[in-house]
């Protein structure tokens, strides 16, 4: 609940890692490539399901299977946030606005936090049928912000023009 008695729904992506954990399927497997002995003779590969959506993302390329967890954590977390819709909130969430400053975005594609700002911008977007200025003006980003999210990975970047197409509107270039 907020401060204003809304309910809100935490996107899978936005979860703490033991929350996110507790929804996930964990499997190991061995994957060859580059590595030496140790990569090819143990199951270092980390394979993640979300059992609520079916969505899985995978690791191989660390030697430690706890490296491995963490990077298929993270991949997780980004396919969640580009397949995973929930209703979007009233305003920015809390760490929305820690990272922000000055209507601009404050997030490199590598950090923790940006699969769950990926996420709610993506919910803030379809709550508004992809109108980017409106979704901004919610976020307290400017547009051009807004988009440099998405275009900080590829993946979001053709999703997002994807989901633009299925409703009836021009790609974003």
């Amino acid at each position: 609940m907020t401060d204003d008695g809304q309910s809100v729904t935490v996107h899978p992506a936005a979860l703490p890692s033991s929350d996110l954990l507790k929804q996930v399927g964990e499997s190991h497997a061995r994957r060859s490539g580059p590595g030496g002995q140790h990569r090819n003779k143990t199951q270092t590969a980390v394979i993640l399901v979300h059992a609520p959506t079916g969505i899985s993302a995978e690791a191989s390329e660390r030697r430690s299977q706890a490296e491995n967890r963490t990077v298929a954590l993270h991949r997780l977390r980004l396919k969640l946030a580009l397949g995973q819709r929930t209703p979007a909130r009233l305003g920015p969430s809390g760490l929305w606005q820690s990272r922000t400053r000055d209507r601009q975005l404050l997030i490199a594609a590598g950090h923790p936090d940006f699969p769950a700002l990926l996420a709610e911008a993506f919910d803030q977007l379809a709550a508004r049928r992809f109108d980017a200025p409106a979704a901004a003006a919610v976020l307290g980003v400017t547009t051009t912000q807004l988009l440099k999210l998405f275009r900080k990975s590829p993946a979001a970047w053709t999703e997002l023009n994807r989901l633009r197409a299925a409703a009836g509107l021009t790609a974003l270039r």
